[in-house]
């Protein structure tokens, strides 16, 4: 392979990396109109592809479980009768203009029936001999899920035909600062019953982990925990409370808060940690030691 070569594919995975953490950015800060120009635009329609496309079987299976209801749109397609398509809504009643037949009755019924039973009414009145009706939800507005938990605006929003949880997360404003990498998607069964669906966010950023492509159900509910933190305070810059990163260090944890003033020790550093049957240990780390969740790290002064 000619130096050339080598060059245009290093640039290539350089601004793949880089597209990456732009729809990265988009999804979970919230930012749905943010312009992404040049060849990232290409990877942002990649990346909605990819969590569009998912898994089909799954798809499929929450596409047949989704009812229609009163405020739907729906785009109605009759084959090679142009002119009897149509764009309407279901009806305070749960019924469709459909033209030649009439009023239909179809809330409750998944899109599929829906066609079908619309094309036996153009058959039925002998409009059509053979009907092929395909509905297209365009929205969905008797379906909507939840979203609660670390987004800057929680509550409940009507999902269309291809919503996914980031297309819900940009709804709700994008995740807080506070907000957790991993998320629950909770879904209601029969009997009270509820699934619940962990998601990771930061499969984004990492090429080794699958994004999540689990379509949506009217009544789930997108819940996004606080991350998991830890407290400092003592002779740092700035003493705070701070969300954990995976794998942090004590050290890590100093940096976070601003570094050691020039009054504080590295080497008087105490950690009082709770442990599960609520009793406290006072603890002297090391610099490389790992901080738990919920750590309170105190950086003491200098002796003399």
């Amino acid at each position: 392979m000619t130096g050339s070569a080598h060059f245009s594919l290093r640039k290539a995975d350089s601004l793949r990396a880089t597209c990456r953490r732009v729809v990265a950015a988009i999804v979970v800060l919230g930012v749905a109109a943010l312009p992404v120009i040049g060849d990232c635009a290409e990877a942002k329609l990649q990346a909605i592809q990819q969590v569009e496309r998912g898994d089909t079987a799954a798809n499929e299976a929450a596409s047949a479980a989704m009812t229609l209801g009163v405020g739907d749109v729906l785009d109605i397609q009759v084959y090679g009768r142009p002119e009897l398509s149509t764009k309407t809504y279901v009806a305070e009643d749960g019924s469709v203009q459909m033209p030649l037949a009439g009023a239909i009755q179809i809330a409750g019924l998944s899109p599929a029936q829906a066609s079908q039973k619309l094309a036996d009414a153009l058959r039925k009145g002998d409009f059509v001999l053979r009907p092929q009706v395909s509905i297209q939800l365009s929205q969905f507005h008797s379906q909507q899920v939840s979203v609660l938990g670390e987004v800057r605006t929680a509550g409940r929003f009507p999902i269309e035909s291809r919503t996914t949880v980031f297309d819900l997360l940009a709804l709700a404003g994008g995740v807080t600062a506070a907000g957790a990498d991993e998320i629950v998607l909770l879904r209601p069964h029969g009997e009270g019953q509820v699934t619940r669906y962990p998601l990771d966010l930061k499969s984004l950023t990492d090429e080794r982990k699958p994004v999540p492509t689990l379509a949506l159900r009217g009544g789930d509910t997108l819940f996004v925990p606080r991350a998991e933190q830890f407290y400092i305070y003592g002779e740092v810059t700035a003493p705070n409370m701070y969300r954990i990163e995976p794998g942090m260090t004590v050290v890590q944890a100093i940096s976070r808060g601003g570094g050691i003033t020039a009054r504080g020790s590295d080497s008087r550093i105490e950690i009082v940690r709770r442990t599960s049957d609520q009793k406290y240990l006072h603890l002297q780390p090391s610099l490389l030691d790992p901080v738990m969740p919920n750590d309170v790290i105190r950086v003491k002064g200098r002796l003399f």
